[in-house]
């Protein structure tokens, strides 16, 4: 797991996804199934505190208030619910905690939640038409993030096939590189982080002009098809 400062990042994207709350809640949003603006600040503030009593209970079958009914009230809803977590999560990261996948520390709620803000924020900006880039190293952060976690679980609960080829995925601004399946890769892609991550989460078609591939395409494809996330 990267050293990177996850509470800053998980404040810093909750604040630009908070600011997103101040248009029509109504609105849709692209890659979130039929949600809307609203569902989606439900999502994320219901997770905050899903995730904030997974540390202070160690426990995973918390069930979180719905968000307001009113939209006004929604942004506010949202805050508090960042806040807490981040209270929660300001501590030693090698603390138990529950969690869904190793390591059952208060490190992987740090980067996890860090991780699917970055991603919803995205969203919610994308659907407002003004999507802001990734810094390169927190978007590599992500892409590990999906091959040491995210990826492996998919496979542990019967969601996914284990790939049969490897497929190595590069980075052309951090300059790191990961390998996703058994034996030699078979083909390689390669792009800036933040877009291979919009990838790997579905955001962005693997074959966008942004992603370059070389060697066995349709074997590197298989290994992608996954799914790789939930």
């Amino acid at each position: 797991m990267a050293s990177l400062p996850y509470l800053q990042l998980l404040r810093q994207e909750s604040a630009a996804f908070s600011a997103c709350l101040e248009h029509d809640l109504s609105l849709p949003v692209p890659h979130c199934g039929d949600w809307t603006l609203r569902d989606l600040a439900e999502h994320l503030g219901q997770g905050n505190r899903w995730a904030a009593a997974a540390v202070t209970d160690k426990r995973g079958d918390y069930e979180a208030p719905p968000a307001p009914r009113v939209d006004a009230e929604v942004q506010g809803w949202f805050n508090a619910s960042a806040d807490e977590l981040l209270a929660v999560l300001d501590t030693d990261p090698a603390i138990e905690a529950w969690t869904f996948y190793p390591p059952h520390t208060v490190g992987f709620w740090q980067r996890r939640r860090a991780q699917e803000m970055l991603i919803h924020r995205w969203d919610a900006q994308n659907a407002l038409g003004e999507a802001l880039p990734f810094s390169p190293e927190f978007a590599a952060d992500g892409i590990a993030e999906v091959f040491d976690t995210m990826a492996p679980r998919q496979v542990k609960l019967g969601r996914a096939e284990p790939p049969r080829h490897a497929l190595r995925l590069r980075t052309t601004d951090t300059g790191q590189s990961w390998t996703y399946g058994p034996g030699e890769p078979v083909a390689e892609i390669s792009g800036t982080a933040g877009r291979l991550l919009l990838m790997l989460w579905g955001r962005l078609p693997a074959d966008d002009a942004s992603i370059s591939w070389s060697g066995d395409r349709a074997a590197g494809a298989a290994a992608l098809a996954g799914p790789l996330t939930p």
